[in-house]
């Protein structure tokens, strides 16, 4: 089934040196960001709040310093609901990269031209909203759906998964329009594909790799379908 390969071979790409090393750092940079975020709200907290409250034992407390160190509390909260989809844009914008790592290796014969990097940058915007509103949509919904809420959370995140990523590896190698086409003609393969690397969301540690092992994925699964895009493809099947 070419779905299974498509995700086994990317899965293995993820797995190179040169594509995890940029796992990481999209870690490290969510982690800056997110403690840096921390320490702003913390000192915006502590200068704008005003007034106190006289404590036994302890004399006069200020607001401010009563509610900068409790906002500490919202650091484990904003982690859990935003780490994953800000992690995923800022892995994002690496998924050129991997592309590029992926074509090279498996492909050498039928490399495609580089992405402006505006365009993986409005991307990975565009994923990392995309997830996020998702999955505040899908915890709103939840006591209306009962167990189809997953249902929701894999499929609309599979859909998306496979639609950014499928259109990238596919603006690769032909215009805009072409690759909506090719996109649509193997509907089934990019949505299975998509719900399979979507699952990886709800998996500790895996879930910031997401969209690396979606662009590996989805640059596989092009190079497989791509040589029935026509008899003008200048692609073959692999």
């Amino acid at each position: 089934m070419i779905a299974v390969r498509a995700l086994a071979r990317g899965w293995g790409d993820l797995m190179r040196p040169s594509v995890l090393r940029l796992a990481i750092l999209g870690v490290a940079l969510t982690v800056t960001l997110f403690v840096a975020l921390q320490v702003a709200i913390f000192w915006v907290i502590r200068i704008l709040v005003p007034g106190g409250v006289t404590l036994p034992w302890l004399g006069q407390v200020d607001y401010g310093m009563i509610f900068s160190w409790g906002s500490l509390a919202l650091f484990p909260i904003m982690g859990f609901f935003l780490m994953a989809p800000v992690a995923a844009g800022f892995a994002g914008l690496f998924a050129e990269n991997v592309a590029e790592t992926v074509e090279r290796i498996h492909y050498p014969d039928r490399q495609g031209r580089s992405l402006d990097f505006l365009d993986g940058l409005l991307e990975a915007g565009a994923v990392m909203l995309a997830m996020l509103g998702i999955a505040l949509l899908t915890l709103v919904l939840t006591p209306f759906l009962g167990p189809l809420a997953p249902v929701l959370f894999f499929g609309a995140n599979g859909w998306l998964l496979g639609r950014e990523f499928f259109q990238m590896a596919a603006r690769r190698h032909m215009p805009e329009m072409a690759a909506r086409d090719l996109r649509r003609a193997h509907g089934g393969r990019v949505l299975a594909v998509g719900v399979a690397v979507a699952i990886g969301l709800v998996i500790p540690v895996v879930n910031i790799t997401v969209p690396l092992l979606a662009a590996a994925a989805f640059t596989h699964l092009f190079q497989m379908v791509s040589g029935s895009a026509g008899p003008g493809s200048r692609y073959r099947p692999a």
